[in-house]
């Protein structure tokens, strides 16, 4: 046998190893098909139990990846580097992501248990006909606050916030739709409010409040609030469903005014490689034993109708987090306000932002 012979032969065994090394460590990585389901979701955001309970029932292999915004989910998915099989964003992206051809239309004859969600939270503005989403959780923006560090004190309003008795007493969560969002409310303008007027307008209400505002922060709010470093948060309904659990003496409130109605959707995107077992998993989450559970879990609001009868009665018949109709007419979802809109809210954010130091 020839020298280059050899040497070709040899070049030939290396990339055959390489390759399978390649294809070991994609399947790893959940970057095949078959027996792998690859799942994008919010930080604990689901039972664990439960993906274990499913890889048990079906024989697939999970790999789970979080994400702390939607913004970040939406630039990985778009690059395409991981073939995510389920995602797990909020409405208005949700909207973007279908604009841009980003995710694969449902079968919904292979999701036999979404006759089980409640059809108040199907056929939205963001997925008309659910041809892309099917809803996970949902849930509202409101005020937590410490009734006992408060001295009594109840809150019902966002102009209550203003109170120079809460001065450092605040934490906001770190987004630009719900703090300037909070800010247009509080002024009677829509959650989804463009002209740039309206919006200077709430920015500089809310510089006003910037002595009442100790930080604005991320999940560590949970903690600050728990172990009462801050009276008060604008917080997410499931949020505060957690520290209330931790701590009896907080409350949460929507605020009369009114605020976000928010829904958190699985979707398969178009990066999928396992569309068969993705719809396994959202027809898995449907099923009302198995989302009552992570509901408990999660302590957000679940869409699952069925779900209701096999949960504790006091947290569905909970209206601060299970709210009368009369309330839910005053709750806006966040429409997708477009590049130069949303990029508008954030500059006014990081102004309020420095406005504070």
């Amino acid at each position: 046998m020839s020298r280059i012979v050899r040497f070709f032969i040899g070049i030939a065994a290396v990339s055959a190893v390489l390759l399978y090394s390649i294809s070991s460590l994609n399947s790893d990585q959940g970057y095949s098909g078959g027996n792998t389901l690859t799942i994008y979701n919010w930080g604990d955001y689901i039972d664990t139990d439960l993906i274990k309970q499913f890889e048990k029932e079906t024989g697939m292999k999970v790999i789970y990846e979080t994400f702390d915004s939607n913004e970040a989910m939406m630039t990985k998915i778009r690059q395409g580097g991981t073939h995510y099989d389920i995602a797990i964003p909020s409405e208005y992206m949700i909207d973007k992501m279908r604009k841009e051809d980003l995710l694969v239309k449902l079968d919904h004859s292979k999701i036999p248990n979404l006759k089980n969600v409640d059809k108040r939270f199907m056929d939205l503005p963001f997925d008309p006909k659910n041809h892309y989403s099917v809803p996970y959780f949902w849930g509202t923006v409101g005020i937590a606050y410490n009734s006992k560090m408060l001295g009594g004190m109840q809150i019902d309003s966002w102009a209550d916030l203003w109170n120079p008795k809460l001065e450092n007493q605040i934490l906001f969560v770190d987004g630009a739709r719900e703090v300037i969002g909070m800010g247009l409310n509080s002024l009677g303008y829509s959650l989804n409010d463009t002209d740039r007027n309206h919006l200077l307008q709430a920015k500089n209400k809310l510089d006003t409040l910037t002595p009442n505002v100790k930080a604005i922060v991320g999940d560590e709010i949970r903690l600050l609030l728990e172990n009462e470093e801050a009276a008060v948060g604008v917080v997410w309904s499931g949020v505060a469903s957690e520290i209330m659990a931790e701590n009896e003496n907080l409350e949460y409130v929507v605020p009369k005014e009114g605020s976000n109605l928010w829904f958190d959707n699985m979707v398969i995107p178009k990066t999928a490689k396992n569309v068969d077992g993705a719809h396994q998993f959202i027809n898995f989450m449907l099923d009302p034993k198995v989302n009552a559970q992570n509901t408990e879990y999660v302590s957000y609001s679940t869409p699952n109708k069925a779900a209701l009868e096999h949960m504790p009665k006091e947290m569905v018949e909970d209206e601060r987090f299970y709210p009368s109709e009369e309330l839910t007419k005053k709750l806006e979802v966040y429409e997708n306000l477009g590049k130069k809109n949303l990029a508008y809210y954030n500059e006014l954010f990081l102004q309020f932002k420095m406005h504070r130091k």
